[in-house]
């Protein structure tokens, strides 16, 4: 009997459902043991004081704002080795040569990086931070800056791994980096198990033990794998490729900005949230890092699209680009509707995990907390319809003009609103958070918008 034209649709859309989830969930469990490794130094810095929980969230967020550039550069060779083996299954040399010249990314963008946190004290004192904590956080970014180049190195193995649909081996060797970062900062910040005690420079010192872990084991993984190693990761490694080079920077330097766009929206929310008043700070944080934490579901599903659609791109099928694009999609957003029923619904049951809900002293921040949740559950929404949007038209190498996209929806329309709701309206911190939904969603409009005109446009055709 031939199968309908339907029944073969329908099993075209489950297997890429299938294939989508298989390939998803480990980079999302990944996501999340990467954030654990922040969670912790955060706790740690807690039990060292007030003073140097401060620096060390000062230092943090300044070398955040260069990382996250370094992290979209790299982040490029995913969508490059996704074509490549779209067009060739078994492509061995090409797929090399990609990871190589991200390598060689990794370390150009590292040079510079360093050389400007080396001065973060006077980076903070130029932005008129306290002396006492720009010194403390810059004596931690100081050593904080040399897990700069492993961790990219370690992204572009995450990355070539992701491409051959084969996240297992990061997701196992990111789990295990949380109690190798729990261990080293624990013995370096507080002198225990023989080892000096360093303070925040030993948080820093843990980071570059836990990146230098997370890179080593997998290029051992790699190297001693049997179906890995025939690639040859490391093998001439000082052979320039400038062509594919050139692309790499092409492509990823569109990807960090547009995250760095992201970033620094949110850090000057919360800079304005500070203006407003200590209270609507407090709750601002507390909802965003629910949001937070909700959002590593729909980024992992944007990783997964990257890779999926790159591979269809590759081998030319349209159909298999519409399948693994909307389907990401209806994953990523789906989550984000289970997510902002729980804000509507169940708001003091999440506010309940950070504050005492009894104690009365609470109740101003509480009050705050649970309004910004209402906004935020609309904030989940387009937040994860913007993240999977962006990674579908990074699997068709479309970035620059997603970039702009960005920029324009969150510093022309997100930043400018929340600023005039904030304070030319009673609306204070509401204010602050209906600018970011209006940007976010303004910012997925724009991508969705973009991704159904992709034929149109021209998408689809690979470059010469």
């Amino acid at each position: 009997m031939i199968p309908s034209a339907s029944s073969t649709q329908r099993a075209a859309w489950t297997a890429e459902l299938r294939a989508t989830l298989a390939l998803g969930w480990p980079l999302i469990l990944t996501n999340v043991a990467q954030n654990s490794l922040m969670t912790t130094d955060v706790i740690l810095m807690g039990w060292l004081g007030s003073g140097a929980l401060a620096a060390g969230a000062l230092g943090t967020n300044l070398y955040f704002a260069f990382l996250i550039f370094g992290i979209g550069l790299v982040s490029a060779t995913s969508p490059l080795i996704a074509e490549e083996l779209g067009r060739k299954r078994h492509s061995v040399r090409e797929v090399r040569r990609t990871v190589r010249q991200g390598f060689w990314a990794a370390i150009t963008v590292a040079i510079p990086i360093w050389a400007v946190a080396w001065n973060g004290e006077w980076l903070l004192l130029a932005m008129g931070q306290e002396p006492t904590l720009a010194h403390e956080a810059g004596q931690y970014i100081r050593a904080l800056q040399w897990s700069l180049l492993p961790f990219l190195l370690y992204l572009v193995l995450r990355s070539f791994l992701a491409a051959l649909e084969r996240p297992g081996w990061a997701l196992v060797i990111g789990l295990l980096a949380v109690p190798v970062n729990l261990g080293a900062a624990y013995g370096l910040m507080f002198g225990t198990f023989g080892l000096p005690s360093l303070g925040l420079v030993g948080a820093g010192l843990g980071t570059v033990i836990s990146s230098t872990f997370m890179f080593l084991g997998l290029a051992v993984v790699i190297s001693f794998d049997r179906k890995l190693r025939r690639y040859h990761l490391f093998g001439r490694f000082w052979r320039a490729d400038w062509p594919r080079y050139r692309t790499l920077w092409r492509i990823g330097v569109p990807i960090g900005l547009t995250l760095a766009f992201e970033v620094t929206i949110f850090n000057a929310a919360a800079l304005l949230m500070g203006r407003i008043g200590a209270n609507e700070l407090a709750a601002h944080a507390i909802a965003l890092q629910i949001a937070s934490f909700c959002f590593m579901v729909p980024f992992g599903f944007s990783q997964a699209v990257t890779v999926r659609v790159g591979r269809a791109y590759g081998a030319q099928d349209a159909d298999g680009v519409t399948r693994a694009g909307w389907t990401a999609l209806a994953l990523g957003v789906g989550f984000m509707v289970f997510t902002a029923t729980l804000m509507i619904f169940a708001p003091h049951l999440l506010v309940g995990a950070f504050l005492d809900l009894n104690d009365p002293k609470n109740a101003p921040v509480i009050g705050f907390a649970l309004s910004f949740l209402v906004l935020a559950a609309a904030f989940q929404l387009v937040d994860g319809a913007q993240a999977v949007g962006a990674g579908m038209l990074r699997g068709l190498q479309d970035t620059r003009v997603p970039m702009i996209y960005a920029a324009f929806g969150y510093w022309g329309v997100g930043l400018p609103l929340g600023v005039a709701l904030a304070f030319g309206t009673n609306l204070r911190g509401v204010g602050i958070w209906i600018g970011l939904a209006t940007g976010l969603a303004t910012v997925a409009a724009l991508m969705l918008w973009r991704w159904l005109r992709r034929e149109r446009l021209g998408l689809l055709t690979l470059p010469a």
